[in-house]
């Protein structure tokens, strides 16, 4: 079985890292990817996607990007189910990273760099 999600697509906005309990540092973003086909009223429609990003990851893309840059994930898609406190269930989807390229940054213009999941 195949698990795996191509985007490009800029970042809204700037990168934060929040350190959890466990000490791994984690940071969700989200990128907003462009359709490329117009809608029946002729405008291009926008998909905005969330990404999680883990340890060196996260930090890179807070140290090299911020909020517009271009940026490119190749990851897989994890889908959490939880009940909220009135008992209504809800999913997330999320893309966790685990290929990062820098494809234009406002911090790092003349670099274009890629990062490989560890392990």
């Amino acid at each position: 079985m195949i698990n795996m999600v191509m985007l490009v697509g800029r970042l809204v906005k700037d990168p934060e890292v929040v350190e959890c309990e466990s000490g791994k540092k984690v940071s969700r973003v989200t990128l907003a990817v462009n359709r490329k086909f117009k809608s029946n009223d002729g405008t291009y429609h926008t998909d905005f996607i969330d990404c999680v990003l883990w340890n060196n990851f996260a930090m890179n893309v807070n140290e090299y990007c911020s909020k517009g840059d271009l940026i490119g994930v190749r990851g897989r898609l994890q889908v959490e189910n939880y009940e909220k406190e009135d008992g209504s269930k809800r999913k997330i989807t999320d893309v966790i990273a685990e290929s990062i390229t820098f494809l234009s940054t406002m911090k790092n213009k003349d670099q274009v760099t890629e990062l490989k999941a560890e392990g």
